[in-house]
């Protein structure tokens, strides 16, 4: 080994000599302290690819490669995106804007709004960082996470037993302006939908244990799992005469099974077969409590904020249902982009914070940055350019309507003008939750909250059911600066790096100009986005028209290159 670090083969050394060598002269990461680690760690590992000596073979910790992660869980998001685009048409088909749906809506609404926060939110918070840190420092994660079940099941469990008890207090609590066959529609509903939360929550902990190792397949393949049966159930009604309604209802729990088998499956063919026992009070479990409690609100923000502008909807008619619809389009591009990226980033930062490596972890932020608004921004100007033609495709048939439509394209226009600031949020986030630093972002989720009640209420006597759509949106951007002022005493790991500075600017003006070209084709195409049988074909060509002025425009001034999504497609 030389001064500089270098080791050398000598005339007539073999490669399995200097690989012994290697061993013996260079600590392992797993096993330096962290002050090892940083100086072992000379340049950051590209995302695209980290080292692969990092996780020697026979790991269980499959080594995270952030941009083949992101679009593997972003090629399966879109996938169940677009399986709920027709789970969505169908429903406004068959069912409609009316009292029937508005039920529908909230009663579904309120298993998802607990999972949000204690599954995908609180738990996920608390317990992927915390797993991931022991799968680096081989510290018993097996254990940790089969006690994790328990409590996690011992706790839904208990939830949804309360759910059905109280039902007719949380609709009341969430759609208080409901009349009463909306109410009693929505309360029945709900107790049979609401044990979904209990088979979601422990698919969410599977999932979080997939992401943590690197396995990111199966955790993103599990939501298409209940459009499917969703869809299935509904085509499945219409045929034999069922109440279509009933069918979609009851779909819904059972859909939930077939997403914990899928996820169950995949962790104990990972390594991980954890087996259900009664929950152990251990000091790991009331650290992850402790940690879990503030991530709860800090991540279900937006839920609150939907649930809040599902109060003040319930007072005019149809509005829960357009909403409803406006925010199935604009979670389109914010699943695809923002939660992959989410997904995605948060074990990867504690896994490279855990390894003192500070110049990787500053490298994966901004590259996740980057390709998220990369492909947020130009769909964010999309929704605010041609909502019109976009809803009146998609959900313009069978019982919705022009007039729903035209409410529904408005309400999509102002969730655009929001969906970066959602989307930024989910790489932000990740900064705090990977230092197990819950608290900071529930302070600023308080703050949010209400900035986003205060403008819904008081919008609502002025401009009526469009309120909540714009409150939405103003919190969602008020949220994103007070994550980012809140980022400075972090250092440069929490600093974007000098390419994105450079690219950002150019990638807004590439979706300037694809605004542009797409306002003046929607124009051109008046008459067939208007036609029945052309007005699909006229949206396609819509649609790649911006796509290519976009990318064409984007690769010419250097916003990014096309080679680095051919490069990163590549990397499995």
């Amino acid at each position: 080994m030389t001064p500089t670090g270098r080791i050398y083969a000598r005339p007539g050394q073999s490669g399995r000599k200097l690989r012994r060598n290697c061993r013996s002269a260079v600590p392992h990461l797993h096993s330096a302290l962290p002050s090892q680690r940083q100086a072992l760690v000379t340049h950051p590992p590209d995302p695209l690819g980290p080292d692969p000596d990092l996780h020697p073979k026979g790991s269980l910790v499959k080594p995270i490669r952030l941009m083949s992660g992101f679009l593997t869980v972003g090629v399966w998001t879109l996938l169940s995106r677009v399986l709920g685009f027709v789970r969505e048409i169908l429903i406004l088909s068959l069912i409609g804007p009316g009292p029937l749906m508005d039920a529908f809506v909230a009663a579904f609404r309120l298993p998802n709004m607990f999972r949000r926060f204690f599954a995908e939110g609180a738990f996920n918070a608390a317990f992927v960082p915390m797993f991931s840190a022991r799968l680096e420092g081989e510290d018993n994660p097996h254990r940790f996470a089969n006690d994790a079940l328990n409590g996690l099941m011992f706790a839904t469990l208990a939830l949804t037993a309360l759910g059905l008890v109280f039902m007719p207090a949380l609709v009341w609590a969430t759609a208080g302006g409901f009349d009463a066959q909306r109410f009693d529609m929505t309360v029945g509903f709900g107790r049979i939908t609401f044990p979904y939360i209990f088979f979601m929550s422990l698919s969410a902990l599977f999932s979080g244990i997939l992401n943590a190792t690197g396995r990111f397949a199966a955790a993103a393949a599990a939501p298409v799992l209940l459009n499917i049966f969703v869809i299935i159930s509904m085509i499945v009604a219409s045929k034999v005469g069922g109440e279509i309604v009933v069918w979609l209802i009851y779909t819904i729990p059972l859909a939930g099974i077939a997403q914990l088998a899928l996820t169950w499956t995949a962790a104990s063919r990972a390594g991980f077969a954890l087996t259900p026992g009664l929950p152990r009070w251990t000091p790991e479990m009331r650290q992850m409590l402790i940690v879990a409690v503030p991530a709860a609100l800090a991540t279900g923000v937006m839920q609150i904020n939907l649930v809040v502008g599902q109060v003040v909807a319930s007072q005019f008619d149809k509005a829960v249902s357009w909403l409803f619809a406006a925010d199935r389009l604009y979670q389109l591009p914010l699943g695809v982009v923002g939660i992959a990226v989410g997904i995605v980033l948060l074990p990867d930062l504690s896994r490279r914070l855990k390894a003192g490596d500070d110049a990787g972890a500053r490298n994966a932020l901004s590259r996740a940055a980057e390709i998220s608004l990369a492909l947020t921004i130009p769909s964010a100007v999309a929704l605010m350019v041609i909502p019109l033609p976009l809803t009146s495709v998609l959900f313009e048939r069978g019982a919705t309507g022009p007039d729903d439509v035209a409410a529904i394209a408005v309400a999509v226009a102002i969730y655009g003008l929001g969906l970066p600031a959602f989307v930024i949020q989910k790489f932000l986030q990740p900064l705090y939750f990977a230092r197990s630093d819950t608290r900071s972002p529930f302070r600023y989720a308080l703050w949010t909250m209400g900035v986003n009640a205060v403008l819904a209420v008081g919008l609502a006597p002025v401009i009526g059911w469009l309120a909540p759509a714009i409150a939405t949106t103003a919190a969602g951007w008020a949220m994103v600066l007070m994550l980012r002022h809140g980022t400075r005493p972090m250092g440069d790991v929490a600093r974007f790096d000098d390419r994105f500075r450079k690219r950002i600017w150019r990638i807004i003006l590439a979706s300037v100009v694809m605004g542009l070209c797409l306002w003046a084709a929607a124009l051109a195409m008046s008459g067939p986005l208007g036609t029945t049988g052309l007005r699909y074909i006229a949206l396609l060509i819509l649609i790649l028209i911006g796509a290519v002025s976009y990318f064409g425009t984007g690769h010419l001034i250097g916003a990014f290159k096309l080679s680095d999504f051919k490069r990163a497609a590549k990397r499995k």
